[in-house]
């Protein structure tokens, strides 16, 4: 069997089971089990297959039976980061991207420096860390991160050591703000918390209903949950002129920003990702 051939049979297997991106799942999963790049692929596709093709097939027959691909890689580019995830954590997505690339944004400003300069960042249900180890890495700042999962934390721990940048994270286990110390003062506090209706779960894909945790998606019967606890208190630990960024769900904005100015919030603004939605609310602290 020729290379080429391998891997049209690996996405005709993946389109068979419904998988929506069968061509490029099936070459991420060959590269992955036989060390291919595309190069060599290009030159050597038509040659006879060297190596074992036993655990491709098997990594094929689990992503058509709806593992997520980075389940089975193990790891999930973020900020041009390489993370570690499995089934402990949620998977980084690209939307999230937009929390982090607004607040690196903010961080440059002049009063935005200050504070992050003074104080250190608050990153709430960290889950693999992607958030507060991104800002962590590239911006330069101390952060405190928290989870009530410590199987997340000790993903996210191994993240951070792998990017060289565990001296500056301060992985904390706990329920939301239990886990500070009551005069904790912090600049800026951002969090993906769980927000979707309990309700919408059971309609979710595959992929993320039955392999991603539960316990990082439910924000209970309306999604706001996280958002109440958050929102009511944020301000026992962010500074004065402290800042919050909350991901959200596409149809949330108005709740979530109604939340912020009821607990002392001002500045509201809603940001969109790059498919036009409603993704990110961020709010000043009086």
């Amino acid at each position: 069997m020729t290379y080429r051939e391998l891997l049209e049979e690996g996405i005709s297997c993946l389109k068979a089971s419904g998988i929506e991106e069968a061509g490029t799942d099936a070459w991420v999963l060959l590269s992955f089990a036989l060390g291919m790049n595309r190069t060599r692929y290009l030159m050597d596709r038509d040659m006879p297959v060297l190596g074992e093709t036993k655990r491709y097939r098997e990594l094929i027959g689990k992503r058509a039976g709806h593992i997520p691909l980075q389940h089975l890689t193990g790891s999930q580019e973020f900020m041009g980061l390489e993370f570690l995830v499995g089934p402990e954590v949620l998977i980084p997505r690209q939307d999230t991207e937009t929390l982090v690339e607004l607040v690196l944004a903010d961080m440059n400003t002049a009063q935005g420096a200050r504070l992050c300069r003074t104080l250190p960042v608050l990153d709430m249900c960290t889950g693999s860390g992607c958030i507060g180890i991104s800002v962590a890495k590239l911006q330069g700042v101390p952060v405190t991160a928290v989870d009530v999962s410590a199987a997340a934390l000790k993903t996210a721990e191994k993240n951070a050591e792998n990017l060289n940048c565990r001296e500056k994270v301060d992985f904390r286990l706990g329920n939301l703000f239990e886990p500070l110390a009551d005069r904790e003062q912090y600049s800026y506090l951002l969090s993906n918390p769980p927000y979707i209706p309990s309700g919408v779960i059971p309609g979710l894909t595959s992929e993320v209903r039955d392999h991603e945790p539960r316990i990082a998606l439910d924000g209970s019967g309306d999604g706001l949950y996280f958002y109440r606890r958050i929102a009511c208190e944020a301000g026992k630990f962010l500074c004065a002129e402290g800042r919050i960024y909350l991901e959200i769900g596409y149809d949330q904005a108005r709740a979530v920003a109604a939340l912020l100015e009821e607990n002392s919030f001002y500045e509201v603004r809603v940001f969109k990702d790059p498919a036009g939605l409603d993704r990110v609310v961020r709010a000043v602290m009086r």
